[in-house]
């Protein structure tokens, strides 16, 4: 089946691959991890996923290098931000290193699905943890189900490495002030849903996200983080309802190393004329350069690109991560771990 990929045609959905892991928790304790072949679970109607949203998932990608190798990016992180989204929904944590058996053996399952190098496609790798317990009352399941599997992607915005405007739409918020924001749950995504859509429908890419308290402060980028370069500085927004990105904190520590100022701050909107470039950044997008962000309400617009280029820090950033991502370059951060 590989042979009729066409890997650079790919675009950012949904494949079936040959197999997935799966490893249950019941009775207080983590069971072995499993091999499925089918791409359905067997579930009780009245599951705590189902009613009362216990569920978590991640994303993380793995490349296939010049050298044939096949690295897979920040799993560790990936492993650390579920047990803490696992915190904030009261789920049974899994432990790092099955978190990590399952991801490698995931891979290992399915590796014909690797995109080749050069293709700008990879594999994208869907850890889910799900509740399952059968019960109608408000509280924790007792018994879990952890998932994984893979599916080769390309670009997630279509427009792939191009700037592309947002919209700022104050009628919706993503996330309340002290709630799940910045957990990896789904109803996070299922209440941008609305937003995102309309955002389509007006010829955007993405929604730019307010606070939900205040209307003043930038929060993320749809399905992404939000960061911006002003005076050789890299600058993203600090609040608890954002989701801490593991491609952001990536982004801040090159940003580092190549001579920039970072600031993890919050981020008035008045203070987006002031920039030079912005863009939004996640595993699935990596980066995405911002054309211009429009305030329909306000009857404002921000613009960041005139020539429908990349600034130029932001296509250094791109270059440089995606190089270590797929070996071209040191992994100067042991970022990658080796799938043997």
């Amino acid at each position: 089946m590989s042979k009729e990929i066409e890997w650079s045609e790919l675009g950012f959905g949904y494949m079936p691959t040959d197999f997935n892991v799966r490893c249950h928790f019941k009775d207080g304790a983590w069971g072995n991890i499993e091999k499925y072949d089918t791409e359905y679970i067997n579930l009780n109607m009245a599951a705590t996923c189902l009613h009362y949203g216990q569920e978590a998932f991640e994303g993380l990608k793995a490349f296939r290098g010049k050298d044939g190798k096949i690295r897979v990016f920040r799993l560790e992180e990936n492993a650390k931000r579920l047990q803490h989204s696992c915190d904030g929904i009261k789920m049974a944590k899994l432990p790092l290193e099955k978190f990590k058996e399952a991801v490698f053996q995931a891979i290992k399952l399915n590796e014909r699905f690797v995109p080749p190098y050069g293709s700008g496609a990879s594999l994208y790798i869907r850890p889910l943890l799900i509740g399952t317990s059968a019960q109608v009352g408000v509280k924790p399941s007792k018994e879990y189900l952890f998932v994984v599997f893979v599916t080769p992607v390309g670009p997630y915005f279509k427009a792939g490495f191009k700037p592309t405007p947002m919209v700022i739409l104050r009628g919706y918020d993503r996330a309340a002030p002290l709630g799940t924001g910045k957990y990896k749950v789904g109803g996070n995504y299922a209440a941008s849903l609305a937003a995102g859509e309309r955002a389509h429908e007006l010829g955007y890419s993405a929604v730019l996200f307010l606070d939900a308290k205040e209307k003043k402060y930038i929060d993320e980028c749809g399905p992404a983080n939000f960061f911006a370069i002003k005076n050789n500085t890299y600058i993203t927004p600090k609040s608890e309802s954002i989701l801490p990105s593991i491609t952001n904190d990536s982004l801040m520590k090159l940003a580092e190393a190549m001579g920039l100022n970072v600031e993890r701050r919050p981020i008035a909107e008045d203070e987006l004329a002031t920039f030079d470039e912005a863009g939004a950044c996640g595993t699935a997008a990596v980066i995405s350069p911002i054309e211009r962000i429009d305030d329909v309400d306000e009857n404002k617009s921000y613009i960041f690109s005139k020539d429908g280029k990349p600034g130029p820090i932001c296509e250094a950033l791109y270059n440089k991560l995606r190089a270590i991502q797929y070996g071209d370059e040191p992994d100067i951060f042991n970022w990658n771990s080796i799938v043997e």
